[in-house]
């Protein structure tokens, strides 16, 4: 594998106003376990496979279970697993994530907007789209994940 141009290094200021936006959906309006489950869905859709391993890293450090975390991929199949407001937001991610595949639909919209505040829908598309700009730095940059820089 060849190694990449630094982004970071290289547009460090359009990339601290990416980082910014993630500071502020740290303490935005959700629970920071929504935003780290969907930054992972988007993730995994997207195939970044640093981001991937950050979240979910991320989502353990918080307290989630193993048993929830691997089910994030078939959260749909995971019965009562995940919350209402939960399977809203992943749902949404993944309308978000694959908007090539005929947009986003009114039902769609009206499933999300059903289990959140207009701030709250607000705060979670921003966060998708973020997620989905981020993976898009990490896949062409390679970024290698920490489980790969570890030998694990």
């Amino acid at each position: 594998m060849s190694t990449r141009i630094d982004i970071y290094k290289n547009a460090t200021e359009p990339y601290q106003s990416l980082l910014a936006v993630n500071t502020y959906l740290a303490g935005c309006s959700l629970p920071r376990e929504l935003v780290e489950m969907v930054f992972l869905r988007v993730s995994q859709i997207n195939g970044c496979a640093y981001c991937i391993d950050k979240h979910s890293r991320d989502l353990l450090k918080g307290g989630m279970t193993v048993d929830k975390l691997v089910l994030v991929p078939v959260w749909h199949e995971a019965g009562a697993l995940f919350s209402p407001q939960q399977q809203a937001a992943l749902a949404w991610a993944e309308v978000v994530t694959r908007i090539d595949r005929g947009g986003a639909a009114d039902a769609d919209y009206e499933a999300v907007v059903a289990h959140f505040s207009q701030r709250e829908y607000a705060d979670l598309t921003i966060a998708i789209a973020l997620m989905n700009g981020l993976n898009r730095l990490g896949i062409s940059g390679r970024l290698v994940p920490a489980a790969a820089l570890a030998g694990h």
